[in-house]
């Protein structure tokens, strides 16, 4: 679904990727790992081309989309639920979701309001007050929420549970777990490793911008080497 290969990104002339490489198969969950600046959320930008790739290839379904502006990447059906989440504070709940919803994939069955609240209750619960009113833990929920009814076929989680309480976090790796077993491609940021390794299939782990490991989710658990070097756990 997603092919990423040599990306060189940065800002202005400072660089920050260094030839990235990685993939992502249909109905995949995939993570990005790795220390705060070590290139995530810059290799994340450069796949929604909020930053531009000064080399290297992005493939999404076949299609390159390396030097495509951001709106375009996502009709193309990329969704993204970014760091510090970004809902729109002035907006209801309601308002949030439906503000940029669309099926341009032509999905038999579309994400819809009624498939959101089923999917975090709470939301339903809190359909009328503003995005400012929300704690943090239902800001999340409502990004995610946001961004599935965009009806993408690759949902990109930029620190998916960064500052939650822990009962917040467990909500939304259910949620994750649910979207998988829809078969719904992934692409998770977190630092939850043991969480994480629960539901992803397949890990890349990024120092200064590069590539330093990969492999499955069993790999990674029975790997306390990289953990401790690399993640910091």
């Amino acid at each position: 679904m997603l092919e990423v290969r040599s990306l060189e990104a940065g800002y202005g002339p400072s660089q920050v990727l260094f030839g990235v490489s990685f993939d992502i198969r249909q109905g995949e969950v995939v993570t990005l790992l790795g220390r705060n600046g070590m290139g995530k959320t810059t290799t994340v930008h450069a796949l929604m081309g909020i930053v531009p790739a000064k080399a290297g290839t992005i493939s999404y379904q076949g299609e390159p989309i390396a030097r495509m502006p951001s709106y375009k990447v996502a009709q193309k059906g990329i969704g993204l639920v970014p760091e510090g989440r970004q809902v729109f504070p002035n907006l209801t709940v309601y308002e949030n979701l439906i503000a940029t919803a669309a099926n341009r994939s032509a999905s038999e069955e579309p994400w819809s309001l009624e498939r959101v609240y089923e999917l975090f209750p709470l939301l339903a619960e809190r359909k009328n007050h503003y995005g400012n009113q929300l704690s943090g833990g239902e800001q999340q929920m409502l990004a995610i929420g946001r961004a599935l009814m965009t009806n993408p076929r690759l949902l990109i989680l930029d620190e998916a549970t960064e500052g939650l309480a822990p009962l917040v976090r467990r909500e939304i790796y259910r949620s994750i777990e649910r979207l998988k077993a829809q078969e719904l491609s992934l692409l998770v940021i977190d630092k939850d490793v043991r969480s994480l390794t629960r539901v992803a299939d397949r890990h890349y782990v990024l120092e200064k911008g590069r590539v330093v490991w990969s492999g499955t989710s069993a790999e990674l658990a029975a790997n306390e080497d990289v953990q401790h070097r690399h993640l910091g756990v």
